[in-house]
């Protein structure tokens, strides 16, 4: 009995001493980064100590990628120039990065910062919309399909915990461009949708998410880049609405995100009459725009930003200098990708000292740009911890919420005849992708994996923008004969492309098919713009995911064979087919 007693003791101890050792493994909890009162002690001292170059540089914000580069690469030499030499008040985030190298830059350039550095970039679908690793969403015109403010704050709310844990302290989102306009080459799916009440109800959520954890929201593009057929990367579209239109429509979503505390937003390369009269003059150069309609009329308090200054929205018309001077009479704080950045540091502090911008205007800027950077808590901690990375970025929990809002805006708004869920013989059913961008032939191969999987024997075909006619008619000859055709269609939204509708040809095709006597049943799915319906209204059925990912594909396959719930709504109308609003319920098969 001794022994026994001795044995459990020893027994207890070991017990003890792994559970110790255990909890010795376990991580300490991760605080979440928050928005603060700016230390107004450290602003005012901060910017008494500063020079008027030095002023003039904080209002400006140049690009990096959070690749590797070695020490010596003339890209980093080039940036730490910018950083120390010329004291630019931030630096812009673009792919490719990866997760790790993106913090260890983001240190290494605070570490050179006399002050610390603004470090933002274009986190639209999260942060894996420009950098490898984090969680990826969709796009907010999925939101808008999902409808629900709970998804839209989960998305804010993780992308600016995976931010900050990089060191990126401003995402340029959201979106909340009202798209009215079919032909949108450029907005398109990244708006919410085209509804001015749904576009403020959750981009507002979203906004709420990302500053409630320590990121600054950005509303954009001001005052509003729905009701255009041109990219203003390549030139400078104009808003033609009046001002009774641009109140209900493109302005409404603005002034509640100004209500609800926004802290910056970005400005549009447009011209918009009624709101500027001046010929040829885009919103970023307007005084009547930005600052009496934003600043005084709508009472906005925090950053004016613009968007890249390499646009030929405006540099079609004016040169580096001009467009900088401009923007910065007009009330803009922050000059983003502005060509040669040195060189308009010093233009404009020349442009001070004789007169043509006033004192008081870049000061006025410097100081909300540090009350920005204190509201971070960047003068009292710029530097990110590169170890907690593995814990703060894309665990399961994030993934999931990614997961849910992705198929909860799938959206069904079409289905004749209960042809989905599919019920077909797998040797009668083909699936064809057609991809309407130069380059991308196997843009549905995840589509077409995972529908294989379902349907073993299904005959599948590819074409993108440059495949031959002769391969569209051999993909047609076998589609006419089968029971079911499923249509995976792509088209990229991407600057300077100038259009995201679909390839003539592959139109041509989907209309020979659905015009064939006796044909098969069309089910068309769109991984891009929602209004492809225009072209082919006759399809039995017309699915829509927004966004071509590996995840869209694998949800879309899903969706089709009835192995999940369908309730996503049209955040757009397709004019002359379906409302905002409508869409179809396709319940999850049981058994």
């Amino acid at each position: 009995r001794a022994q026994m007693t001795k044995n459990r003791a020893a027994a207890a101890a070991a017990l003890v001493v792994l559970f110790v050792s255990s909890c010795a493994r376990v991580p300490a909890p991760v605080s979440t980064p928050r928005l603060v009162a700016p230390d107004a002690g450290w602003v005012g001292r901060t910017l008494r100590k500063m020079t008027l170059e030095e002023k003039v540089g904080q209002m400006v914000a140049c690009r990096f990628t959070g690749d590797f580069h070695n020490a010596d690469s003339a890209t980093i030499r080039e940036l730490e120039s910018l950083v120390s030499g010329s004291g630019i008040g931030g630096l812009i985030l673009f792919a490719p990065a990866g997760v790790t190298e993106t913090a260890e830059l983001a240190n290494a350039f605070q570490k050179l910062a006399k002050v610390p550095l603004l470090m933002a970039s274009d986190f639209e679908r999260g942060a894996a919309n420009r950098v490898t690793g984090p969680t990826l969403f969709p796009p907010f015109m999925a939101l808008g399909a999902a409808g629900s403010e709970d998804l839209a704050y989960a998305m804010g709310r993780i992308t600016a915990l995976e931010g900050r844990a990089m060191g990126i302290h401003m995402t340029y989102a959201p979106v909340v461009d009202v798209n009215i306009n079919p032909d949108n080459p450029i907005i398109n799916t990244r708006s919410i949708g085209a509804d001015p009440a749904l576009v403020g109800r959750l981009a507002n959520a979203f906004i709420r998410g990302v500053q409630d954890n320590g990121m600054i929201a950005t509303a954009k593009h001001f005052p509003g880049h729905g009701d255009t057929s041109q990219d203003s990367h390549s030139l400078m579209p104009t808003i033609t609405a009046g001002l009774e239109r641009l109140e209900k429509v493109e302005l409404y979503p603005f002034k509640a995100a100004v209500e609800a505390g926004v802290k910056a937003v970005m400005t549009a390369h447009l011209a918009v009459p009624a709101l500027d009269p001046t010929p040829g003059l885009p919103a970023t150069l307007s005084a009547p725009i930005l600052t009496g309609l934003l600043r005084e009329k709508m009472g906005f308090r925090g950053l004016i930003v613009t968007d890249a200054l390499g646009m030929g929205g405006v540099t079609s018309a004016f040169s580096t200098e001009e467009v900088s001077l401009r923007a910065v009479l007009a009330g803009v704080d922050m000059l983003l990708l502005p060509p040669e950045p040195a060189k308009v540091i010093a233009y404009l502090a020349a442009a001070v000292r004789d007169g043509r911008i006033p004192v008081a205007r870049i000061d006025a800027s410097a100081r909300r740009i540090l009350e920005a950077k204190a509201a971070l808590g960047l003068d009292r901690d710029r530097f990110v911890k590169v170890d907690e990375l593995r814990r703060r970025v894309a665990p399961k929990a994030y993934l999931d919420q990614a997961a849910r809002t992705l198929e909860g805006s799938t959206t069904l708004v079409k289905n004749d005849g209960g042809v989905l869920p599919l019920a077909v013989p797998p040797e009668e059913l083909v699936v064809i992708s057609l991809s309407s961008d130069l380059g991308d032939y196997f843009a549905g191969q995840a589509f077409v994996t995972a529908m294989r999987s379902r349907f073993p024997q299904a005959a599948a075909f590819y074409a993108d923008a440059d495949t031959g006619q002769d391969r569209l008619d051999e993909a047609f000859g076998k589609a006419a004969s089968a029971e079911t055709v499923v249509l995976a269609l792509f088209s990229r939204l991407s600057d300077g492309k100038g259009s995201v509708d679909l390839e003539p040809r592959h139109v041509d095709l989907i209309r020979r098919l659905v015009e064939l006597p006796d044909g098969p049943k069309v089910v068309a799915v769109s991984f891009a713009s929602p209004y492809f319906l225009r072209h082919f209204s006759g399809v039995d059925a017309y699915m829509c995911l927004y966004k071509n990912t590996p995840e869209t594909q694998s949800v879309a396959a899903r969706a089709l064979a009835g192995e999940m719930d369908v309730s996503g709504k049209l955040p757009v109308s397709i004019p002359d087919l379906y409302p905002v609003g409508h869409g179809l319920e396709l319940k999850k098969k049981i058994g």
